[in-house]
């Protein structure tokens, strides 16, 4: 069983982002691990492994609009199941 089962993934596209501020945000709000944040002013990546990606989704979606949204559950990976 893994601590955090969600494979999260989207891309803000909004003004003046600040990766290293949304990565603090989601580090000290949300329960998680594997956290990659990354782009520029108009555009970032996330990558969280978490239990509740709606969480991050809803967070993401303060800062702009989101798209190319992926969950996959991971434990139905590991079990060789479609994510």
């Amino acid at each position: 069983m893994l601590e955090f089962r969600y494979d999260t993934q989207l891309l803000i596209d909004g003004q003046d982002l600040d990766e290293d501020e949304i990565a603090d945000y989601i580090t000290e709000h949300f329960k998680g691990d594997s956290l990659i944040c990354c782009g520029d002013e108009e555009m970032i990546k996330i990558h969280f492994h978490t239990n509740e990606p709606w969480l991050v989704l809803e967070y993401g979606r303060t800062l702009g609009e989101i798209y190319d949204i992926v969950v996959e559950d991971m434990d139905r990976q590991t079990r060789g199941l479609k994510g």
